[in-house]
């Protein structure tokens, strides 16, 4: 009787096994399912912006105007001149009320140069894991791919969008956890918008959302011309490209960190 008894307990195990094994294999073809859609979304608008012209871009030059909004309303209002070279080098200069103010940064290294005070700061932390959460969101490291090997793709379905049309979702899921969901047009695959969370310093919940708008072609290659970010569903600002140049060829030196206030000011060649 014992023996029939071990035997029988061995047979339960031996089904839960197969079970278990039978629903993650489902779990495991359904996430390979949605990864495949996620990877087909994003390959179609890779396609609307240029195909391989957009997927060879190495740098990019734009120039345009940034503006911070409030209640609806411009309360501050600058021109900039934006530098990158993917994935991880960008240099940004803005100018407004006669004052410049300049950021620049390369992995994991920061300064800023303050035109008000005449002073070139180390960038904090803060600071430095801001400019990464800027890449980590961006449309551009979705699309061309900057961050494989550190996330996974999956699809989300589909949202209600404007003048009743809907949008395809697909969610980039880091490995620390942090996500980013874009939204595809439904008709053209053309990059809508990209939402994140982040909870602030009194652990409230903050959305953070862009909205894509203006797509226009240089040089076989479309970019949106307008960026509005949105907080918790209320506009906070605009950019506002006037052009973009892409793969200049820009010299490193622009984003080393000047010794000098007078060198900081010096216009860079490009």
């Amino acid at each position: 009787m014992q023996y029939f008894r071990v035997n029988r307990v061995l047979g339960l195990l031996f089904l839960v096994s197969l079970a278990s094994a039978s629903t993650l294999g489902q779990a495991e073809g359904a996430a390979a399912i949605s990864n495949q859609k996620a990877v087909a979304i994003v390959a179609r608008a890779v396609q609307t912006l240029g195909g391989d012209r957009y997927l060879q871009v190495k740098s990019q030059v734009g120039r345009g105007k940034f503006s911070v909004i409030r209640q609806n309303v411009v309360v501050s209002f600058q021109t900039f001149l934006d530098v990158i070279v993917f994935p991880e080098n960008e240099r940004t200069e803005f100018k407004g009320d006669g004052t410049r103010t300049i950021q620049a940064n390369t992995g994991d290294t920061g300064w800023v140069f303050d035109g008000d005070q005449e002073l070139i700061k180390t960038q904090n932390p803060d600071q430095i894991a801001n400019f990464k959460k800027g890449i980590r969101t961006s449309l551009d490291n979705l699309l061309r791919g900057y961050w494989k090997g550190d996330g996974t793709l999956s699809y989300v379905g589909r949202r209600p969008a404007t003048l009743g049309k809907r949008n395809e979702v697909v969610r980039l899921t880091y490995k620390d956890g942090f996500t980013v969901e874009f939204e595809f047009a439904m008709d053209d695959g053309t990059p809508q918008k990209a939402i994140h969370k982040r909870v602030n310093s009194d652990a409230e919940e903050i959305v953070e959302e862009d909205r894509y708008a203006q797509f226009i072609e240089t040089a076989g290659i479309k970019a949106p011309f307008i960026v509005d970010h949105f907080t918790n569903g209320k506009p906070s600002s605009r950019i506002n490209y006037e052009s973009l140049e892409f793969n200049r060829p820009i010299s490193d030196a622009i984003f080393a960190r000047p010794s000098t206030a007078k060198e900081a000011k010096k216009s860079i060649k490009l």
